[in-house]
């Protein structure tokens, strides 16, 4: 069962992430060559491996912005996301604001109970009773802020396994394994797919890259600084960088039968703003 998390985590950090897609049979070597320096996550399940499941609800206007944003590769962007963890309603909901400056990765989340999340949260005027800090407040507001300058809604559902593992002798490097991508389209604030229809976009032919294999998402995350045995780790693999964003992707595939989104004029106006 996934643990709780509550809002005295501090996940306003700035750092630096990657992404790789790799065969199953290397996640296996990676996950033995970071054994000396990681520890399994704490808020995964012990059973076998430290895995669990998130759901991710993505917000963005009827002109794809955000996603576009992506896709143009903009120096500044954003993106707004409500995540939940483990079996939908065991988990505090988030709300989420990862921003992007070149290579530098900003996260701004607040945790708020499953029960109370709902529509009227952003839209009215009460903030949720959980706030306590001066901080959580302001992140919240500025969540909200987003929201309304850019029209977001909901948009689509992305669900997937991640094993995850933390440093052990740094003070901020994670290494996560994704695997079994989902995605469905969804205009619902509250249901987190579970009156929707999953489809898996972990095919070799969904992740873009030509590649024989359906591969796993590994990430690597770090502060500024980057540890050696990182360093080491992408030498000894021979690992190299590839875009891979769960919600572009899902664009994409979802694009097959609505027909792809073209940006308008509102749009551009967005994406020249970020």
């Amino acid at each position: 069962m996934f643990k709780r998390r509550d809002n005295k985590r501090k996940d306003w950090l700035t750092r630096y992430e990657a992404k790789y897609i790799i065969p199953e049979s290397l996640a296996h070597e990676v996950r033995d060559f970071i054994v000396p320096f990681c520890k399994p996550d704490s808020h995964a399940s012990k059973v076998d491996l430290p895995i669990y499941t998130i759901t991710t609800l993505q917000l963005d206007n009827q002109e794809y912005s955000l996603h576009f944003a992506k896709e143009r590769e903009a120096i500044k962007r954003f993106k707004l996301r409500v995540r939940t963890y483990g079996e939908i309603g065991s988990a505090p909901i988030f709300t989420e604001i990862k921003s992007k400056l070149e290579n530098t990765i900003i996260k701004n989340r607040v945790a708020i109970p499953f029960t109370d999340w709902n529509r009227d949260l952003i839209f009215g005027l009460k903030l949720p009773e959980c706030l306590k800090s001066d901080r959580q407040i302001r992140d919240f507001l500025q969540f909200k802020r987003l929201i309304w300058e850019t029209g977001a809604q909901p948009t689509a559902l992305i669900r997937y396994e991640r094993e995850s593992y933390v440093g052990s002798i740094d003070r901020y490097a994670r290494i996560t394994f994704d695997r079994k991508l989902e995605y469905q389209m969804s205009d619902s604030w509250t249901d987190f797919g579970r009156s929707g229809i999953w489809h898996g976009m972990d095919s070799s032919e969904a992740q873009g890259f030509g590649l024989p294999y359906s591969g796993v998402v590994l990430e690597v995350k770090t502060l500024s600084h980057t540890p050696t045995w990182v360093q080491d780790l992408v030498e000894r693999f021979q690992l190299r960088k590839s875009g891979n964003c769960k919600y572009s992707t899902a664009i994409w595939r979802e694009g097959y039968f609505r027909g792809y989104p073209h940006t308008n004029a509102f749009a551009e106006e967005i994406l020249n703003s970020v």
